[in-house]
């Protein structure tokens, strides 16, 4: 019989030292790697920008405090800044910008009784609010300025152009288109060069009507009484300050309106676009028996 040659057994104790070289050049990247890594320069870490808390909103005096708000879209904003205005060494304000012209005027009431409205006239008033009628704050009658006629008169003969406000405390629509009502029964024959404001302000007496009203009923009252105004053929617009303006007034909706503001200060600050600033409640003025409020009327400059 033929014998089958018998392979030679390979050495176990070879195979393991074939290994050997393999694992010492492992274990040697394992301890270079590190080591190399480490003295490479180090990129800096990316931390991601954190989100502005504040994004799309603006930062204004709300005639309290300074506080951050979400404005509306689509309204005009203020272009008048701290340098369109100076005071003169008897503290005086003037407008010294460029975005057309403006008109002095003042507002006044029966509080004013007897203002001598030739002296206003040569001081440089040109223009009067006066309050044509008020709203009772306890039972809620209308009643007319006793004033009204003869400060009419009065500014009329001397070349003062006149407006008319009205002092709201109306609580429902219904109250607001009957003190419009009212207000153009008032004017029936009076003619107006400047629009009829809507005034409405809260009184805090215990006895007052409008002392816990919600205010987030005031644009609808403040609209209705600006449609019957126009509708009686007269411009309508709002008074307001500026926490009326940011927080009580939807002013979006009140856009077809003029706005007149009462901002005391050196600039006008509030963030909307307005027609009228009332700039001081305490000016004392020839001919007016009492401290006055002073008034800017802006008027646009014509386009080319």
């Amino acid at each position: 019989m033929e014998k089958t040659a018998i392979p030679p057994r390979r050495s176990r104790r070879r195979r393991r030292r074939s290994l050997l070289p393999l694992a010492i050049l492992l274990a040697a990247l394992a301890i270079a790697v590190p080591v190399i890594l480490s003295l490479l320069p180090r990129q800096p870490r990316v931390e991601p920008e954190p989100e502005d808390p504040h994004a799309g909103q603006v930062y204004v005096n709300d005639g309290a405090n300074m506080v951050w708000l979400t404005p509306h879209k689509n309204l005009a904003v203020n272009p008048f800044t701290a340098n369109d205005f100076t005071r003169d060494e008897n503290g005086a304000l003037h407008y010294t910008g460029m975005s057309g012209t403006v008109r002095l005027g003042v507002d006044v009431s029966d509080y004013q009784s007897g203002t001598d409205w030739q002296q206003l006239a040569r001081q440089g008033v040109d223009f009067a609010i006066l309050r044509v009628g008020y709203r009772g704050y306890t039972q809620g009658a209308l009643r007319t300025d006793s004033s009204f006629r003869t400060f009419v008169r009065g500014a009329r003969a001397a070349g003062i152009d006149v407006g008319v406000y009205f002092f709201s405390q109306a609580v429902t629509v219904q109250e607001a288109i009957m003190e419009a009502d009212y207000v153009l029964g008032l004017l029936d024959g009076v003619p107006l060069d400047l629009p009829v404001y809507f005034d409405w302000e809260p009184v805090f007496a215990d006895d007052s009507r409008t002392a816990s009203f919600d205010a987030s009923r005031l644009t609808n009252i403040a609209a209705a009484f600006c449609r019957v105004v126009e509708q009686g053929g007269c411009s309508a617009g709002i008074y307001l300050n500026r926490q009326q303006g940011y927080y009580q007034y939807d002013l979006s909706r009140l856009a077809d309106w003029s706005l007149w503001v009462a901002d005391y200060n050196d600039y006008p600050d509030f963030y909307y676009a307005f027609d009228m600033w009332q700039y001081s409640d305490s000016a004392a003025l020839d001919g007016v028996p009492t401290q006055a409020d002073l008034n800017f009327l802006f008027v646009p400059s014509p386009r080319g």
